[in-house]
């Protein structure tokens, strides 16, 4: 088992295991064989959309945002759990299957991964994970997450 140490953060009264989103960040730390500290936030459309805007200048929610750290807090990862019942709707899958995807694909980014500019490595990484991790059902496609710095 990987030495990574996951806070998980409640802004939201959804009902959601943390436990569950904690176990997946830690097997995909696992798998790439990462060590550290991350924090994982659940809140509300308002609290992302507020990061949304004064990171990245865009003034509205958004399913996961990421925050790179140093050294040993190897960052933050935000998550709008409306945005992610609304995307689990859209996609066919389950809040909790969604959320597990999110914090997936956020914590990728926190190990500085980019879809938007890797040719596709980050791509071929997450979906590799997912099926390992989350399996087939949620294979499929991901997020609508952000680009490098705060994503």
């Amino acid at each position: 088992m990987s030495g990574l140490r996951v806070n998980v953060i409640r802004r939201s009264r959804a009902r959601v295991s943390p436990a569950r989103l904690a176990r997946v960040v830690r097997a995909a730390a696992a798998e790439l064989k990462v060590d550290g500290e991350v924090s994982l936030v659940l809140a509300g459309d308002r609290f992302v959309q507020a990061l949304n805007r004064d990171y990245r200048g865009k003034d509205q929610p958004t399913d996961v945002l990421s925050f790179e750290g140093a050294a040993e807090g190897l960052g933050d990862i935000a998550i709008s759990v409306p945005t992610a019942r609304r995307n689990a709707a859209a996609l066919g899958r389950s809040l909790a299957q969604e959320l597990d995807v999110l914090a997936l694909h956020g914590f990728l980014h926190v190990l500085g991964h980019d879809h938007e500019t890797d040719q596709g490595q980050m791509d071929r990484l997450e979906r590799r994970l997912r099926r390992k991790l989350l399996g087939a059902d949620v294979a499929g496609p991901g997020t609508g997450a952000a680009p490098r710095g705060a994503r």
